[in-house]
């Protein structure tokens, strides 16, 4: 009967979670290249200490990154996880300075426990985010050029402990989203034209994790934590379509015909590693290492557009979590968190390499009379073209998570 009543809940979050809006879109000239500027499947408190979060388990948290954590969910709660996102950003190029701001829904997750060793979680993250808006000039005129939107991942996932100290899990994602890319030329006679391209995907993704924890001491502990995603083509279309006008005929509509993504467009395996310290339930210390063999992917040129050059992608990232009393006062149950990271993107604009790197923090607030937790961090950024820096942009994220700890399968005894 429980395993029942969490199969109906679940099934029911999952129908509401498909009818929410695409998350939040980062806003980057960037992003106009390749698939957009990808995620980490990272929530609010991981983003507060850099990012990490391969070699995180907590009855507490929930970790996307690693569906090996599942199983660490105790046998009577469920957590819900909501994160939104604020960005304030500065671009700077040859044209001058810009400012802009940006944000939204950054992710829906849900955990829970089936059994004393097997933990399920479902919810939406982003796989990537599509979002920019700038002009340059022509020989006889101007162009425009603008993108909007990203591919969303609907998962759910597992995570079974066989034996003591290890742990292993599995995310089925569905895949969804459209990719829209604009460019819109204007001539000084008059004439003016619109090529646009659209990216539909529909897929499913899988993600393999794992980890293990050696008990140093009673109170010391480290984890390793691995993951790995398989390379596979993608499922979907793409086209573009043209619309020309002058100042003395109709909109001229001409569409080429839709291309399948499959065999054309692919994405890479991906490896990610992680090694935790953990002491006293109050402090936890990682280090995170990501690697994407990105030149073994595909990416078709079509028409005039896709012409994007990709590179192996690899990030590092290292944060803390620090509790300094759990049964304390209100401030020594504070989370206090801190993090750092640097990643060599996928995307090249021309011969060059885009990188970014940045450091953040947070804290985590309890509520007064429940187990959950308000999450809220700040982070600076920093993305760049290298040798040649192009375009250099400054982030700097706000972002607000709410982690309910709530206790189910509870009978109260009467007396």
């Amino acid at each position: 009967m429980k395993l029942f009543r969490t199969t109906i809940t679940l099934l029911c979050a999952l129908s509401a979670l498909i009818g929410i809006p695409a998350v939040a879109q980062e806003t980057s000239p960037y992003s106009k290249f390749g698939y957009g500027t990808l995620g980490d499947n990272a929530t609010s408190t991981q983003r507060q200490m850099g990012g990490t979060g391969y070699a995180m388990h907590s009855g507490r948290q929930i970790n996307v990154m690693n569906p090996a954590s599942y199983a660490s969910v105790d046998s009577m709660t469920f957590l819900f996880d909501m994160g939104v996102d604020v960005s304030l950003y500065w671009r700077q190029d040859a044209s001058g300075k810009q400012r802009d701001w940006g944000g939204g829904i950054d992710y829906v997750t849900m955990l829970f426990p089936v059994s004393k060793t097997i933990g399920v979680s479902a919810g939406l993250v982003p796989f990537s985010s599509v979002g920019y808006s700038f002009g340059s000039s022509l020989d006889n005129g101007y162009s425009s050029h603008q993108g909007a939107g990203g591919i969303n991942q609907l998962y759910l996932g597992a995570g079974i402990t066989p034996f003591k100290g290890f742990s292993a899990g599995v995310n089925i994602s569905y895949l969804f989203g459209n990719i829209c890319n604009d460019v819109y030329a204007t001539t000084s006679s008059g004439i003016s034209a619109v090529f646009e391209q659209m990216m539909e995907i529909q897929d499913y993704h899988l993600r393999f994790g794992a980890q293990y924890t050696y008990n140093i001491s009673h109170k010391n502990s480290v984890t390793m934590g691995v993951t790995f995603e398989p390379g596979k083509s993608l499922l979907g279309k793409t086209y573009v379509v043209k619309y020309l006008q002058s100042s003395t005929a109709t909109p001229d509509t001409i569409a080429p015909g839709i291309v399948k993504l499959r065999d054309k467009f692919s994405l890479p395996s991906s490896w990610g590693v992680g090694l935790a310290w953990d002491w006293n339930q109050r402090l936890h210390a990682e280090v995170d290492f990501t690697y994407q063999p990105w030149k073994d992917a595909k990416y078709a040129q079509i028409e005039n557009f896709s012409a994007t050059r990709i590179d192996d992608r690899w990030k590092v990232a290292m944060g803390a979590s620090y509790i300094p009393d759990p049964r304390g006062s209100y401030f020594k149950r504070m989370s206090y968190r801190a993090g750092a990271y640097y990643n060599r993107d996928y995307i090249m604009v021309g011969d060059n390499h885009v990188r970014d790197y940045g450091i953040s923090c947070g804290f985590g607030f309890p509520a007064h009379s429940f187990k959950t937790m308000i999450n809220l961090g700040f982070e600076f950024r920093q993305r760049q073209a290298t040798p040649n820096p192009l375009l250099k942009e400054k982030y700097f994220n706000i972002t607000l998570g709410v982690n309910f700890n709530n206790t189910w399968f509870f009978r109260n005894k009467l007396r």
